[in-house]
């Protein structure tokens, strides 16, 4: 386990978060924002290797390298954080089968209940649309799965957005998907709420379901009201 601390500030009032996956596209997006904007006095990224972060720590932040396979020996990394942002995610394509379900589904699930047992009140799940327990599409169907398993842990507050084809630039390289990306941004321009959303859009979004009030204890935001949400949080610099 490793931890490397930031500058230290008093903004946020305080209050701290974690966020799991923060290397991925919109976990980096994500961590953009919550550094720019201060909302938290400390901000854990927990996961299975360290990031070089450069001069993106303008706010606490700790690093906390853990065992996916062996997370509930890593309870501590979860415990003190009043928000937890979840972007944790892997492809069949890369992690096969059992991989995408083990971290897709299992992973979550279980740092969820981590986060709960840590005193965690609000959490917040990036999922996908379309997701449905009973789907007989593999990606879909644990979707849904970890949508409930996470519904179920009990959290004070719980928002599950469901994007559709995020847009960005990868780090890594996804031929079709690139080919998908480059259609669906055509599309954008016609139907720009439809099959689609920018990554950070989805990162604003989370954002700005931290700043407003919750609309009940489970919260579920579909592609659109992640646009609508999206924009009702001024980029930086704007």
């Amino acid at each position: 386990m490793a931890a490397e601390g930031g500058n230290g500030t008093d903004s946020g009032s305080g209050r701290s978060c974690f966020v799991l996956g923060a290397s991925g596209e919109t976990g980096r997006v994500l961590l953009r924002e919550l550094l720019a904007r201060q909302l938290f006095a400390r901000v854990t990224l927990i996961g299975r290797r360290w990031l070089s972060l450069g001069e993106e720590t303008g706010a606490a932040v700790e690093q906390v390298v853990v065992d996916f396979e062996r997370l509930s020996e890593h309870a501590a990394a979860f415990r003190g954080h009043d928000v937890g942002f979840c972007c944790l995610g892997t492809t069949r394509a890369k992690a096969g089968v059992d991989g995408f379900i083990r971290v897709d589904r299992d992973y979550v699930g279980q740092a969820a209940e981590l986060a709960r047992a840590g005193g965690c009140k609000h959490f917040l799940l990036q999922s996908s649309r379309g997701a449905n327990q009973h789907s007989r599409f593999l990606y879909l169907r644990v979707k849904g799965e970890v949508e409930n398993l996470v519904r179920a842990v009990g959290f004070d507050r719980c928002t599950i957005l469901r994007p559709a084809v995020l847009l960005c630039k990868r780090q890594e390289s996804r031929p079709m998907e690139w080919i998908v990306q480059q259609f669906l941004g055509v599309v954008a321009w016609v139907f720009p709420t439809a099959y689609s959303v920018p990554v950070e859009m989805v990162a604003r979004t989370m954002v700005s379901s931290v700043l407003q009030p919750g609309k009940g204890k489970v919260e579920v935001l579909e592609n659109e009201d992640i646009h609508k949400l999206g924009k009702a949080v001024p980029q930086q610099g704007t």
